[in-house]
């Protein structure tokens, strides 16, 4: 991995998205509201599109 601040902060959303994404798996067997979670998850998943967009977007020559 290279040491770029914005492929750390990648795959530091996807360990993210990961947990919410159980978060949310957990809350559902429980029958409770995930609602928060849901919005959440909506959010860090537009912030990682918008990271690697941009990320690939300055690599290109």
């Amino acid at each position: 991995m290279e040491d770029d601040p914005d492929s750390y902060r990648i795959l530091k959303l996807r360990a993210e998205l990961l947990e919410l994404g159980s978060a949310i798996r957990q809350l559902q067997r429980a029958g409770l509201d995930d609602a928060a979670a849901q919005l959440l998850i909506a959010r860090k998943r537009a912030q990682l599109d918008h990271l690697v967009k941009t990320n690939s977007a300055g690599s290109k020559p």
